[in-house]
C-alpha cells in the first residue's frame, strides 16, 4: 500500500487473496467445534476455540476494510478507481485525463 510500511504492505499484499468466504467458513468452523467441545463436556476447551469466530471476524472485516478502500499506488490509478470518473474533478483535470484516454 502506499502510505503504509513494507511489512504492513507485505502482509495486506499476500492476504487479499484470501477470499472473504475463507474466513466466515473458519469462523463457522469454531463455533460448530466449540459447540461440539461443549457437548462432550471440555467446556474450558470450548470456550477457547469460541472466542476464535469473533477474532477471525474482526480480521474478516479488516482484511475487506483493506481491499475495499485501500490507497492508490500511483495517479492513474487514482484517476481511474473503479473505471469510472470522479464527480469531485476539477475540469482541468477531467480534460486531462480525457487526453490522456484518447492517447491511449
Amino acid at each position: 500500500m502506499k502510505n503504509e510500511d513494507r511489512l504492513t504492505t507485505a502482509i495486506e499484499m499476500k492476504t487479499r487473496h484470501i477470499p472473504s468466504i475463507a474466513f466466515i467458513c473458519f469462523a463457522l468452523a469454531s463455533v460448530c467445534a466449540s459447540a461440539w467441545l461443549m457437548a462432550r463436556g471440555r467446556k474450558s476447551q470450548a470456550l477457547f476455540v469460541g472466542q476464535w469466530a469473533p477474532t477471525v471476524l474482526g480480521f474478516a472485516t479488516y482484511n475487506k476494510i483493506a481491499k475495499t478502500f485501500s490507497a492508490p499506488y500511483d495517479e492513474r490509478q487514482r484517476t481511474h478507481h473503479g473505471e469510472h470518473a470522479s464527480p469531485y474533478k476539477s475540469p482541468e483535470e477531467l480534460a486531462r485525463q480525457q487526453a490522456a484516454e484518447q492517447r491511449s
